[in-house]
């Protein structure tokens, strides 16, 4: 693993334990988050439990008996104008950060949030960092990613498996995205992006996979038994198990405020 893999990692450890958790949406002075992520045209409803439609959808046949349950009224002829759109549009507006994200938010279209998507092997995520914001590094255990930019820049890298090149080489692939260009991060890989500007930025995120799965890195990692933790680091001297417990608390969900040169560029408190 790289050095500059490291930082970003210890990056991500250094703002959460900096913040409180759960975090709220961060502020910038007077600037608002709100004008930083879509605006939402209207209230933000509470998420539908689409867990008996998606059994329903999984079950079906064959394709068409599954586009039959949700575009028709049983077979015989298609649903309203006005039904239809909440089978087959998905808004990617009024994103909402996740408990402890203070970097930024994110709104997925997957299989529990758009069930027309069942069984069609894609998903789709909008991410809307704020200046500074962070995506910390993450796998998705069952799908390849491919980014775009939409606004913005973005920094980004990623780690493959082990056996890429030889030790002590580093392994970490590196680039820097402006708007409407992209790449891709491989199933399993280890990635993050970084907005590393004093503008917002904004990404939309296709992986092949319905259900595509995300795992934090750091924030799983510290979820682990103490002892495997500290043993893993080499039992760091500033490190002890009363740390790792501190630590667990107070790490960010995934959108951080990272890098600290982006943070002091833009005249932002870590605290």
């Amino acid at each position: 693993m790289s050095f500059i893999f490291t930082k970003i990692v210890v990056a991500a450890l250094a703002v959460g334990a900096a913040q409180a958790y759960p975090n709220a949406p961060y502020a910038l002075t007077p600037t608002t988050f709100s004008t930083l992520v879509a605006p939402s045209t209207a209230p933000i409803a509470t998420p539908v439990d689409n867990t008996a439609l998606i059994i329903e959808l999984e079950t079906a046949p064959t394709a068409i008996k599954r586009f039959q349950r949700l575009l028709t009224a049983a077979g015989e002829k298609l649903l309203s104008v006005a039904d239809l759109q909440k089978f087959v549009v998905f808004d990617f507006n009024g994103a909402v950060p996740a408990p402890g994200s203070k970097g930024g938010a994110a709104k997925a279209a997957n299989i529990e949030t758009f069930p027309i998507l069942t069984e069609l092997g894609i998903s789709t995520t909008v991410a809307f960092l704020g200046p500074c914001g962070m995506n910390s590094p993450h796998i998705h255990p069952r799908a390849t990613e491919f980014l775009t930019v939409v606004e913005g820049e973005i920094d980004f890298g990623f780690i493959l498996e082990n056996g890429l090149v030889n030790a002590p080489n580093p392994s970490e692939i590196t680039g820097h995205l402006t708007k409407f260009q992209g790449t891709v991060f491989p199933l399993g890989s280890i990635h993050y992006q970084v907005n590393p500007t004093c503008a917002p930025a904004t990404f939309v995120a296709t992986l092949n996979s319905d259900d595509p799965g995300t795992s934090q890195i750091a924030q799983n990692f510290f979820g682990l038994n103490s002892g495997v933790v500290n043993a893993t680091l080499g039992f760091p001297q500033t490190l002890n198990g009363e740390d790792l417990e501190t630590f667990r608390k107070a790490i960010p969900a995934n959108l951080a405020l990272g890098i600290e040169t982006c943070l002091k560029k833009c005249g932002i408190a870590k605290r």
